[in-house]
């Protein structure tokens, strides 16, 4: 059993939206080959609740509360130090001095990196073996973000876009392997940082088929009501205070659900996540509830006639489509989130572009439910055969235990 240092940009847990799924998963897997000393920033006062379950999967642990607001203006002086703001909003001297403490006090074997802003605690002279996972190309997302805005929020995200990627570039040749989600992102990173090549790698997302299937006994969220008596609905899950969601929804409502509405006038709509924003509350009508925060997503997900994954921008495979399938729903999704996947598209996931084709898609599964259920069933089939999370992380298990082992050699 070797000794990690484990540097993660928000608290493992709970594995409640993409990042903090995957990062959680990471933990476990790591936690039951090592001792891991996990350094991590909390950005909801809600997760302080649970710092001891993450405690005890760990030998030592190190939080920073980050308040966003606060921190985002802080993050501004980036714009005056040449910084990308993403490294300045998560830079924080105490931060600093326990993974200093950590490194001299004890033997680290190997040094795990979750997200590219955590890469600024290692120094560059350190010579401990350095794992990377990028999951996305965050650079990518943030120019990504600039076509979409005006000026000066799109000068502010491309600037970020180009400040981000010289990092990243950086970090990745520091690193023994860095990791993206899937090959395509890492096709991306590899042309954008050509020099990178020879250490990066696809490692994919997974979902617990378990935790996430349908169960007999699980009782439907959605009462029946005036608007609604038939209970067909349309469900999407995410945290509702990230942008791409925000616009997945956005979009949705205004340009998708009118074309549904008009063969199925009472259809529901349901946007299911944390932290709605004030534009996805002021989407809610008759026929969109917006749930906010909700004990358990399983029920949502379960009862939807269908899912929906409407993201314009995104990065990766999308945890909200695995848990969709797993719990053997039907789901359409944007094109570019079905084909980032190992699936058979348009059998085991539905996709679609434009707003029409959304409409269209959608409208086909409703009008034939036995075409539904087999989708729904065939993408259950997927997640189980293709998607467990201790299939994926076995990759960087697999090099961790070679990087440890050439570390004892030095």
């Amino acid at each position: 059993m070797g000794k990690l240092l484990y540097l993660v940009h928000r608290l493992p847990y709970p594995p409640n939206k993409g990042d903090k799924v995957r990062s959680y998963h990471l933990l476990k897997q790591l936690a039951a080959n090592h001792q891991v000393f996990l350094g991590t920033f909390v950005d909801d006062p809600d997760d302080l609740v649970h710092l001891p379950t993450v405690r005890n999967m760990c030998a030592e642990m190190h939080v920073v509360s980050l308040n966003p607001f606060s921190t985002k203006l802080r993050s501004l002086v980036g714009l005056f130090t040449g910084q990308a703001l993403t490294m300045q909003y998560y830079s924080d001297s105490g931060m600093r001095r326990w993974v200093n403490q950590v490194l001299a006090k004890n033997r680290i074997d190997a040094v795990v990196v979750f997200s590219s802003a955590m890469g600024q605690y290692i120094d560059a002279t350190n010579q401990l073996p350095l794992l990377v996972d990028f999951v996305d190309v965050d650079s990518a997302k943030w120019s990504q973000y600039a076509e979409n805005h005006r000026w000066p929020l799109s000068w502010l995200y491309k600037r970020e876009g180009q400040r981000l990627l010289s990092y990243e570039r950086q970090l990745a040749m520091r690193s023994k392997r860095s990791f993206f989600v899937t090959e395509n992102e890492t096709a991306l990173f590899n042309r954008l940082a050509p020099e990178c090549s020879g250490v990066t790698q696809a490692m994919s997302n997974g979902v617990d088929a378990d935790f996430f299937s349908p169960d007999a006994g699980r009782s439907s969220p959605f009462g029946a009501s005036e608007f609604n008596p038939a209970r067909v609905s349309l469900v999407f899950t995410g945290a509702m205070d990230y942008w791409p969601n925000i616009d997945a929804v956005t979009w949705f409502v205004g340009d998708i659900l009118p074309a549904i509405r008009q063969n199925w006038p009472q259809i529901c709509f349901y946007i299911v996540g944390r932290s709605p924003s004030p534009a996805v509350l002021a989407l809610a009508d008759d026929g969109v509830v917006v749930t906010g925060t909700v004990d358990d997503v399983r029920p949502y997900l379960q009862h939807a006639t269908v899912v929906v994954a409407p993201l314009r921008v995104a990065r990766g495979i999308q945890n909200k489509i695995l848990e969709a399938m797993a719990m053997g729903r039907p789901v359409v999704a944007s094109d570019a989130c079905a084909r980032a996947m190992d699936v058979q598209v348009g059998e085991e996931v539905i996709p679609a572009t434009t707003a029409e084709d959304f409409a269209n898609a959608i409208g086909a599964l409703l009008k034939t439910p036995a075409k539904a259920a087999a989708v729904g069933q065939a993408g259950r089939n997927r997640v189980v055969s293709n998607y467990s999370w201790a299939a994926h992380l076995a990759g960087i298990e697999r090099y961790l235990g070679a990087q440890a082992a050439e570390a004892a050699a030095i």
